[in-house]
């Protein structure tokens, strides 16, 4: 598919998987790893901006928008153990000895997959409202339970054809999450809308993103073996104003994040890269570029 975004599309073989990618910019390796429900474009207001300071890749993960979507089983195509050995290839494929990462939703799952299974590829961190171990349970508390139902609608076998029936409906679910999830509500665009709209239609899209929840559900308790800490400098940025991501669920990052600083947003909920764009690349720039948090 031919984009008209003004950036350089490429590319890769992955793991078996026929990767795309966004690559702009020189400089310091930073990845920009989406999550659900996102794809490369979420990130299109920093991508610019980063890539004047960084070497700035901004992939499709498996499943989602324009990358492959493997055929197999939740459990083994689709666990954060999966997603983790693509960015280990992915950083192969760039010729990166190591790497930043920015990332938030599942990609901060997957990406602290990574940073616990490849621990000296990591440079430095910038987590988003991050889903952590420290959260447990509180994704089912009574207050917050109403937030969760679409991951379980995720499980049902007809769900990304409900939701896929019509390009209205596609639009409608995606719109929803978008807007409920924002501080601002009317914040995104009919063109941006437009935009994931597009990409969750292109074949598999939908299911791909929707495996990453069977997946969890499916192998829930069978996390990875060895020490659950990143030491690696981590700055993590969180709106107050995320419905899914509530900030008080910040109180237990020192238990994983030893070396992390934590700076609340306010006016800003869960898609900080579209509601904060320059607080993001400012303080992501400084972080990695000033040395903050060792």
């Amino acid at each position: 598919m031919a984009h008209h975004d003004g950036f350089a599309h490429y590319h890769a073989d992955i793991n078996g998987l026929r990767y795309h990618y966004v690559r702009e910019g020189a400089g310091p390796p930073l990845l920009l790893v989406h999550g659900w429900p996102g794809f490369y474009y979420e990130w299109h207001l920093v991508i610019e901006p980063l890539a004047r300071r960084f070497d700035v890749v901004a992939p499709d993960m498996r499943g989602y928008a324009y990358t492959d979507k493997p055929d197999l089983p939740p459990e083994e195509g689709y666990a954060d153990a999966a997603f983790a050995e693509d960015i280990r290839s992915l950083l192969d494929h760039l010729g990166w000895e190591k790497a930043s990462i920015v990332t938030h939703d599942f990609g901060a799952v997957w990406v602290q997959r990574f940073a616990r299974t490849y621990r000296d590829r990591v440079d430095r961190l910038v987590l988003i409202n991050p889903p952590y171990p420290g959260i447990g349970m509180r994704w089912l508390e009574p207050g917050h339970v109403r937030e969760v139902w679409y991951q379980m609608f995720h499980q049902l076998p007809w769900a990304e054809d409900l939701v896929g029936s019509s390009p209205r409906a596609t639009e409608l679910y995606l719109r929803h999450f978008l807007s409920h999830w924002s501080h601002d509500k009317d914040l995104w665009t009919d063109e941006e809308v437009a935009e994931y709209v597009e990409a969750f239609s292109q074949p598999g899209a939908l299911r791909g993103g929707f495996n990453c929840y069977r997946a969890v559900f499916r192998t829930f308790g069978q996390g990875q073996q060895g020490d659950p800490k990143i030491y690696a400098p981590t700055l993590v940025l969180w709106g107050e104003d995320d419905a899914i991501l509530p900030v008080a669920w910040s109180d237990k990052l020192a238990d994983f994040f030893p070396n992390h600083t934590l700076k609340r947003v306010p006016r800003c909920g869960h898609f900080m890269m579209r509601e904060a764009p320059d607080l993001l690349v400012g303080e992501t720039a400084e972080f990695i570029l000033g040395g903050g948090a060792k």
